[in-house]
C-alpha cells in the first residue's frame, strides 16, 4: 500500500475532520485494519475510531503497556534477552531470559520504573525495514532473530514501504533539547497508543516460568503478567474481581468443602471426586442421561484405549499427537489412551449397514479422555489431563444437518438455564485452521450450516478465524459467571471428513450408498471443567437440586434429637439429602458450621417445633422463618428441586 506521506493525512487528522475523534481514542481502523493514529492513510480509505474502552482498544493499550514493561526490565537488567509480549484476555505478559527468576520485590521495582516511563510521554514510532536490517538491529537478541528468521515473506501483509519492507519495529522515543532520542525498540506489527502518557492505569500481577514457544525442549523463560485498563476505576474493579476470583478458586474451595481431592501422586490435571463432590457430579450426569434419552439419543460405552491404526485413520496421529499420551506397546502393537471419543462412536455406527430411515442416529456417552496438556498450562479441573465429556455424535443425512444443529443449540440453552448461567454470553463460529484435513468445499458447506443453525436459533455470533478443529468447523458457546468472567463451555462441530476417512455410508432411498455427515458435540464441555466453573460461580453454595447436602437438622438440645431424626426421615422419604447434627456443640456453632459448609437449608428444632411438628428454617440465602409446618416445608423443598431453580451464581 503505497502512500505519499507528504500529502496523506494521518488517521487522527481524518477522524478529527469527521468529528469522530471523541473521548479516549487509542487507534483507528483503516479499511478494517488496525492503524496507528499518527500513521498516514490512503486517500479515500474508510477510517473508524478505536475507543480505549472497546475490546480492540484495550488490547492495543495492553500491548503498549507490555512494551513499557519490557523497556523497564531491560533498563533494570541490561543483560536480559526479551522474547514476546502479547495482550491476552484482561491483561498482557512478556517473556524474558534472565539468570534468576523474578521475585515480588523485582515486580515492584519494574512497576515503579514503568511509572517513570509513563511520565516521560515516550512516543511509539513505527518503522519499516527489511529482514536483513531487522536481523542486524536485533543482533544481540536471539529470540527476536528467531522470530524474524521464521517469518515467511509470502505471509507478510503489504507495508507502506513496499515489498522490501517486510518487518515493522516500534521505537520508543522522546525529544531532548530539540533532538529525538531513542529509548527502546521492539519488533512488532502494532499498532500502539500514540505515547506512553496515554496509559491511565496498570498493575503487574505475578510471574511464572514459561517454555519458549511452549516447547519443553526449549529454554525456560520468566513470564511477567500484568493488566492495564482505560481508567483507574476500571483497574480497581478488575483487581477486586481478581481478589474475589482467588477466594472462589476451585483448587481452594473444592478441598475446603470436601468435594474433590488433588493428590500429588496422581500428577497435575487429575481429580478425585470425594463423596460430596460425587453427589454433585451424579446430579449433573443424571440430568445429562435423562435429557439425552428424552431427546432421542442412544447410549454407548467404549474402551479407554485403541490401537494405533484407529488413530492413524482418524488423523489424530498426524494432527493431534502432541496432545496424546505416549503409546503403550502390547503384543507388538501400539495402543493409545483416547484423547477423544469420536473414533469409537464411528466404529459403533459402522458395526452394521445403516439405512437412511435410521438417520439421524444420535450416539451418546459420558466418556473419559486423556490429553497430554503441558504442565505449564494445566489448571487442575479447568484445563485437565484426564476428564469426562458428555460426548455425543450425530450421524445424519445432509438435508437433516441444520435441523440437528438447531436441536443441539436448543439442548445447550436448556442446560445453561437449568444450571444457572442464563443465555450464552458469546457464540463463536470457528473456521478452518491452517492444519486441517478435507476439501475446501466441504469446509465451506459445514461453516454455512453452522451459521444457518445459529441464526435460526435467534443467537448472534462472531467469527473466530482459523480456530476450528482439524477435521471440521465448530460453534463455541460461552457463559458468564457470577463475577463477570466468561467461560467457553459447549462445543458443537460439524464434520464431513471423518465419515470419509472411515468410509461411512448409509443406504439411501434409491438403494445406493451415501455418505453421512457427523456432528460432534459436548454440552458441558467436560464434567470436570463445568463442575469447577459452577463451583467458582456459586462460590460453593450450590442450588438446592445440586447441593450434596440439601438440609441439616439442628436440635437445640439432646432431648430433641428424636424429633430431629423424625424431620430427617420425612425429608429423606421425599427424596431429599439430609443430615442431623446431633453433636454436643452449641446451637450457634452448629449454625456457623452449616453456613460455612454452604448448606442450602438449616432446620432448627426444639420443644416448640416438636410440639407443633414444625421447623425454624434458616436458608443460606434469605430470611429466617419460624413455625413452618413440616409438611409444608417438605413440599416446598420438593418443588424447588423439581423446578431446578438455580440462581445466577453467588454474587460477591
Amino acid at each position: 500500500m503505497s502512500v505519499d506521506a507528504q500529502r496523506a493525512r494521518t488517521a487522527r487528522e481524518v477522524l478529527q475532520e469527521q468529528g469522530r475523534f471523541r473521548g479516549q481514542v487509542v487507534a483507528a481502523l483503516v479499511d478494517g485494519q488496525e492503524w496507528d493514529l499518527d500513521r498516514p492513510v490512503p486517500e479515500g480509505a474508510d477510517v473508524q475510531p478505536v475507543p480505549a474502552d472497546s475490546d480492540r482498544g484495550r488490547a492495543i493499550l495492553r500491548h503498549s503497556v507490555a512494551h513499557l514493561m519490557a523497556q523497564a526490565v531491560t533498563d533494570l537488567y541490561p543483560d536480559v534477552k526479551y522474547a514476546i509480549g502479547p495482550p491476552v484476555e484482561d491483561g498482557f505478559y512478556y517473556d524474558f531470559d534472565v539468570e534468576q527468576p523474578f521475585r515480588e520485590e523485582d515486580l515492584e521495582r519494574i512497576e515503579a520504573r514503568m511509572h517513570e516511563l509513563v511520565r516521560e510521554r515516550q512516543r511509539f514510532r513505527r518503522e519499516e525495514m527489511s529482514r536483513e536490517q531487522a536481523l542486524e538491529l536485533f543482533a544481540d537478541q536471539p529470540y527476536k532473530r528467531e522470530i524474524i528468521e521464521r517469518v515467511d515473506p509470502s505471509e507478510v501483509a503489504p507495508t507502506d514501504g513496499g515489498p522490501d519492507s517486510a518487518v515493522t519495529v516500534y521505537r520508543n522515543v522522546v525529544e531532548v533539547d530539540g533532538a529525538v532520542v531513542e529509548r527502546w525498540v521492539d519488533l512488532c506489527r502494532g499498532p500502539h497508543i500514540p505515547h506512553s502518557g496515554w496509559v491511565p492505569a496498570f498493575k503487574l500481577l505475578r510471574t511464572a516460568g514459561a517454555y519458549w514457544r511452549g516447547d519443553e525442549s526449549r529454554p525456560m523463560l520468566q513470564r511477567i503478567y500484568g493488566t492495564a485498563w482505560e481508567s483507574r476505576k476500571a483497574l480497581e474493579q478488575h483487581l477486586k474481581m481478581l481478589e474475589e476470583a482467588r477466594k472462589r478458586d476451585h483448587r481452594r474451595l473444592g478441598p475446603q468443602l470436601e468435594l474433590v481431592h488433588f493428590a500429588d501422586e496422581l500428577g497435575p490435571g487429575m481429580t478425585i471426586f470425594l463423596p460430596k463432590g460425587a453427589i454433585v457430579r451424579k446430579q449433573m450426569e443424571d440430568w445429562a442421561r435423562e435429557q439425552h434419552l428424552a431427546r432421542g439419543y442412544q447410549p454407548v460405552y467404549t474402551p479407554h484405549v485403541g490401537r494405533s491404526i484407529l488413530w492413524e485413520t482418524s488423523g489424530h496421529l498426524d494432527h493431534y499427537r502432541e496432545l496424546m499420551f505416549p503409546a503403550m506397546e502390547v503384543e507388538n502393537a501400539e495402543y493409545f489412551v483416547k484423547p477423544m471419543n469420536c473414533p469409537f462412536h464411528i466404529l459403533a455406527y459402522r458395526s452394521r449397514t445403516r439405512s437412511y430411515r435410521e438417520l439421524p442416529l444420535r450416539l451418546s456417552e459420558l466418556g473419559t479422555v486423556y490429553r497430554y496438556e503441558r504442565s505449564g498450562v494445566v489448571t487442575q479441573m479447568l484445563r485437565a489431563r484426564g476428564f469426562t465429556q458428555d460426548d455425543s455424535h450425530i450421524f445424519c443425512r445432509p438435508d437433516q444437518a441444520v435441523d440437528e444443529l438447531v436441536g443441539v443449540i436448543d439442548f445447550t440453552l436448556d442446560l445453561y438455564r437449568d444450571f444457572g448461567f442464563g443465555r450464552p454470553s458469546r457464540v463463536a463460529i470457528s473456521t478452518k485452521p491452517q492444519r486441517s484435513i478435507g476439501r475446501d468445499e466441504a469446509w465451506e458447506r459445514a461453516e454455512k450450516a453452522l451459521a444457518d443453525a445459529v441464526q435460526r436459533s435467534g443467537l448472534s455470533y462472531h467469527i473466530d478465524e482459523g480456530e476450528g478443529a482439524f477435521y471440521g468447523p465448530k460453534i463455541d458457546m460461552h457463559a458468564r459467571d457470577a463475577i463477570g468472567r466468561e467461560w467457553q463451555l459447549t462445543t458443537i462441530q460439524m464434520d464431513h471428513n471423518l465419515p470419509e476417512r472411515f468410509d461411512l455410508t448409509y443406504v439411501g432411498s434409491d438403494g445406493a450408498a451415501h455418505r453421512p455427515i457427523m456432528i460432534h458435540r459436548a454440552l458441558f464441555g467436560s464434567i470436570e471443567r463445568f463442575f469447577a466453573v459452577m463451583l467458582e460461580s456459586f462460590n460453593g453454595a450450590f442450588p438446592l437440586w445440586l447441593a450434596p447436602v440439601q438440609a441439616v437438622v439442628l436440635p437445640v438440645a439432646a432431648d430433641f434429637v428424636p424429633y430431629a431424626q423424625d424431620v430427617a426421615t420425612e425429608l429423606h422419604a421425599a427424596g431429599l439429602r439430609v443430615e442431623v447434627d446431633d453433636s454436643d456443640d452449641t446451637l450457634g456453632n452448629k449454625v456457623r458450621k452449616g453456613q460455612t459448609s454452604k448448606v442450602p437449608y438449616l432446620a432448627v428444632v426444639g420443644g416448640r417445633e416438636a410440639g407443633a411438628r414444625s421447623v425454624a428454617v434458616r436458608p443460606y440465602r434469605g430470611e429466617e422463618r419460624r413455625g413452618v409446618p413440616l409438611a409444608d416445608w417438605v413440599a416446598e423443598l420438593v418443588e424447588e428441586v423439581r423446578a431446578r431453580r438455580a440462581a445466577k451464581g453467588d454474587a460477591p
